[in-house]
């Protein structure tokens, strides 16, 4: 499993919807570029979903990530985030919504550490 980067490209399920990344740490970096950690991915902006209807809730922001965090890795005691992280979105029909990731950001190191 690789390690995002503030470079991931994370979705909405209606696949347009794309996802600001807002790295919280500055210690660790693959490529000059920061690792995302623990929460990083939760609570973040969606722009562009095209879920748009009269009744519908196009989706605009990330909820509680799911699944997707380290139970190996942690950068100053948080998770590090994994090509695998998939939460919830606030877009209708409520609780069905996910996130995911599209591109890790990086394809050089994964969850071992090792190349990849």
């Amino acid at each position: 499993m690789k390690v995002l980067t503030e470079d991931a490209v994370l979705i909405c399920a209606h696949d347009l919807g794309l996802v600001a990344n807002r790295p919280s740490q500055d210690l660790v970096t693959i490529v000059h570029r920061r690792v995302l950690v623990e929460d990083d991915p939760e609570n973040r902006s969606i722009s562009k979903c095209p879920n748009v209807g009269l009744t519908i809730k196009p989706c605009l922001l990330t909820l509680r990530v799911e699944t997707g965090y380290s139970e190996f890795v942690r950068i100053e005691g948080k998770r590090i985030c994994l090509d695998m992280v998939t939460g919830l979105t606030d877009g209708t029909p409520p609780g069905t919504v996910k996130y995911r990731v599209r591109e890790p950001g990086q394809e050089l190191v994964d969850e071992t550490g090792g190349a990849a």
